[in-house]
């Protein structure tokens, strides 16, 4: 896709560690007209308490054609999970002020639980905190699309693991080797995944589609075809790793059906150790 394809974007919480990464991915596909929003500090973007400027939220949002709301902490306390569905709110009512076209909410594969093949019309049964609180933003911003069927069109975007915002290969290397859950049939967890790169590729095609008024689902799986072993993932990064008797609350397995997304940006890569690992080490050349 070309510079400026997919609109004017205003990427709310492009801070945090998969923010970070969708930056430089981005920078790197050469991917224009992204307006990434600040709290604080001295980078270019509007500064703006999401929660607590609701004004100056619908100013930065005024000429967007979309809406993209990373907002939200990973894995963080009780409090951190509480403001998942206030942040997604916010963003659909600033979209409402401001004539923004379309929302796009980052939730997460973890509403799902324990999901061998999780479709979009599966009932979310979350196991976490955090999955718990995404699903009930989930059911809070679809009851407000409900209540306001002027606008704007609402995507909620299960994300699968997203290589270096993960808890396997974002954790730094210790003096020892990283340790894995291993199952009794000798295998590792086998999740659904993507690169930093492939997501950028992803949302560039879902905003276009937005921009030209395509139609989009509500609920939609983010994540390359299949499921990937994450002991294929720490050799492909050359990490060392030792195996430790999985808990019974582990899951083996938490595969994303992709059909949906395959359907508006065509046939998707398959969820390959190697080819993931690349894509995180080409995002982040040159970092310090």
């Amino acid at each position: 896709m070309g510079e400026g394809g997919e609109g004017n974007v205003l990427v709310v919480g492009g801070t945090g560690r998969l923010g970070g990464l969708l930056g430089r991915a981005w920078a790197r596909l050469g991917q224009g007209g992204l307006v990434w929003q600040r709290r604080t500090g001295e980078s270019a973007g509007p500064r703006f308490d999401p929660l607590g400027n609701p004004p100056a939220y619908a100013g930065a949002a005024a000429g967007a054609s979309v809406i993209l709301n990373l907002a939200g902490r990973v894995g963080g306390s009780a409090r951190d999970d509480a403001h998942h569905a206030p942040l997604a709110l916010a963003a659909l009512r600033a979209a409402r002020e401001a004539g923004v076209a379309h929302v796009f909410l980052a939730s997460s594969a973890s509403v799902y639980g324990n999901a061998p093949f999780a479709r979009e019309t599966d009932a979310p049964a979350p196991l976490t905190g955090y999955g718990r609180a995404k699903a009930a933003m989930e059911a809070a911003a679809l009851a407000w699309a409900a209540a306001n069927p002027g606008g704007p069109r609402l995507s909620l975007l299960r994300i699968a693991n997203v290589a270096g915002a993960d808890a396997l290969l974002a954790a730094a290397p210790g003096p020892g080797p990283q340790m894995l859950d291993i199952f009794p049939d000798g295998s590792g967890p086998r999740r659904s995944y993507l690169g930093p790169m492939a997501l950028a590729g992803i949302l560039s095609r879902l905003f276009a589609h937005a921009r030209q008024g395509g139609p989009l689902p509500e609920v939609l799986n983010v994540a390359l075809d299949g499921a990937v072993a994450m002991e294929a993932l720490l050799a492909a990064a050359g990490r060392d790793w030792a195996a430790r008797p999985a808990p019974a609350t582990a899951l083996p397995v938490v595969r994303l059906d992709v059909t949906r997304l395959a359907a508006i940006c065509g046939p998707l890569p398959p969820a390959d150790a190697a080819s993931i690992v690349a894509d995180l080490r080409a995002t982040l050349a040159g970092a310090p």
